[in-house]
């Protein structure tokens, strides 16, 4: 495993250092080839996972996967291939706001993550008065030991007083203000070319499905 993990950072290491389109044409097989290792490991993380959480069971490799082009129509960075390798296992669909698991392999950069991302204000709101509405539950969840030790932070960007329309005086107000409910997890890049990857990444997220389902109840109900 270790070698193809090693080839897998090699290669993102070059795109990296040489994002353009004349370089990855003259690479084309190299990326092929990394392409192909980075999907084992996904086929295998779907079935790792499905044995805690068997909705994700029928979800194939290309279910999870995205382009590895990059959408520069609205970005100021116009290089044209991304550094990273990611795979969103997810239930519901890569595009869909219910919660899942994610894995990302970039140098430097890699990590497992999870949960939901961009709610539309409506959906975030629902998401908070649950939070709020079943706090001792989702308390239980995020405050467990091995939770807080793995997921130190709940959502990427937060807000800094409270969301209009909530009470000033909920006793846990750090719960309402994320503005996405993920969590992440950030792994050394030998993390995945250790020969029990797999196990270690599972039990990872096998930590993160209580807080997904949790967040699941609200999402998709009101999908």
């Amino acid at each position: 495993m270790r070698e193809k993990t090693n080839y897998i950072l090699q290669f993102l290491r070059d795109v990296a250092a040489h994002n353009d389109r004349e370089w990855f044409a003259a690479h084309r097989e190299q990326y092929e080839e990394a392409r192909g290792y980075f999907e084992e490991m996904v086929y295998a993380l779907i079935h790792r996972i499905a044995v805690f959480d068997e909705s994700v069971a029928r979800l194939s490799v290309k279910d999870c996967t995205y382009r590895f082009y990059r959408d520069t129509r609205f970005s100021a960075d116009k290089s044209p291939f991304k550094s990273h390798f990611g795979a969103y296992v997810n239930a519901k669909g890569k595009k869909s706001w219910h919660s899942g698991y994610y894995f990302h392999i970039e140098p430097g950069a890699c990590m497992l993550a999870g949960g939901s991302w961009c709610l539309p204000s409506p959906l975030l709101k629902a998401v908070r008065q649950s939070v709020m509405d079943e706090i001792d539950e989702f308390r239980g969840i995020v405050e467990k030991k091995e939770f807080r030790t793995a997921f130190p932070v709940i959502g990427e960007t937060r807000l800094k007083t409270l969301p209009k329309g909530f009470p000033k005086d909920f006793p846990y107000p750090d719960y309402l203000k994320p503005k996405n409910y993920s969590v992440c997890r950030m792994v050394p890049d030998d993390f995945f070319g250790s020969e029990d990857w797999l196990e270690r990444t599972a039990a990872v997220f096998e930590l993160m499905k209580p807080f997904n389902d949790f967040v699941n109840y609200t999402i998709d109900d009101f999908e």
